[in-house]
């Protein structure tokens, strides 16, 4: 098989040499050859067709597709292994396992042509410096306990977006004074302020649809005082808060392991736990990297 490397040398080799014939020689193929690409002006991966046709049958029956588009059609959260296990079972030694492949790429493309629309996203590129985004978590689900007491609080959690860098506070709300304190402790333990700072929808930051003014009188103050620029996430829109977001998600997980190792999820006090998040803040575990949590 010529290579397009041969017809390139054959296209150099036609001006110095006297006959076609030398030069098809030199770069390794007939005459016959030689002459079909200097008249096409092609090179040979210019020259395959399209490839547009199957290969082979499609082992999955028209019927039978049927069946499965149903499924498709009216439960849209159906996994593909999950409806081909279903259909080997609705039609026992019809198909192997080794078909599930196939299977897969079918559905995803009749997903793709038949489906609902999926929602577009656009990447998000930082600057350092430019943007942190702050938001409060919730850690009840780690079941933490004080003198056998349910502990049920907050986190207040900033993050930079282009570093990842994080700190934290304790709180109990989603008060305007547990943003305050946790954002300025973050900024003064950060030494600096970023250009913008991002929340989603908080009532003790922003004011609800219809008012004139879209933050909060103290919260615009707090700003004007750092010098930083406010901006806030569309409604039910939490993805473009995506960086505190995926840090809560990781810190939650770093400490459910660390108390796991523990061995329990009570602590005497509240100083007791809030040091021990300090100590899981600091440590090697994956996903958290200068964190600092204080009460």
């Amino acid at each position: 098989m010529v290579t397009d490397k041969q017809v390139r040398i054959l296209m150099k080799l036609i001006n110095k040499e006297k006959t076609l014939i030398a030069a098809a020689a030199k770069a390794g193929m007939c005459e016959k050859t030689a002459r079909k690409y200097r008249r096409s002006g092609k090179l040979p991966s210019q020259c395959k067709p399209v490839h547009t046709w199957r290969t082979r049958q499609d082992p999955f029956e028209e019927d039978d597709w049927h069946w499965v588009e149903d499924f498709l059609k009216n439960t849209p959260g159906l996994e593909a292994k999950t409806l081909f296990e279903a259909l080997q079972r609705e039609k026992p030694g019809k198909y192997q396992d080794g078909q599930l492949r196939t299977f897969q790429r079918r559905v995803r493309l009749w997903r793709a042509l038949h489906g609902p629309g999926q929602e577009v996203f656009f990447p998000q590129i930082y600057e350092p410096g430019d943007w942190c985004e702050s938001d409060f978590t919730r850690m009840k689900d780690l079941s933490v306990t004080i003198n056998g007491q349910p502990f049920d609080h907050m986190l207040y959690h900033f993050a930079l977006c282009w570093s990842n860098w994080e700190a934290g506070n304790v709180c109990f709300s989603e008060s305007y004074e547990s943003l305050s304190a946790g954002l300025q402790n973050a900024l003064w333990k950060l030494g600096g302020v970023p250009k913008y700072h991002r929340t989603d929808n908080l009532s003790s930051a922003v004011n609800k649809v219809g008012n004139p003014e879209v933050f909060t009188d103290n919260y615009r103050g707090l700003a004007g005082h750092y010098g930083f620029e406010s901006c806030r996430i569309q409604p039910r829109c939490p993805h473009e808060n995506g960086d505190v977001e995926q840090r809560h998600h990781r810190l939650k997980t770093a400490v459910d392991q660390a108390l796991m190792l523990r061995g329990s999820r009570d602590f005497n006090n509240r100083d007791e736990y809030e040091r021990f998040l300090k100590k899981c803040s600091t440590s090697s575990m994956p996903g958290v990297k200068n964190v600092w949590l204080r009460s």
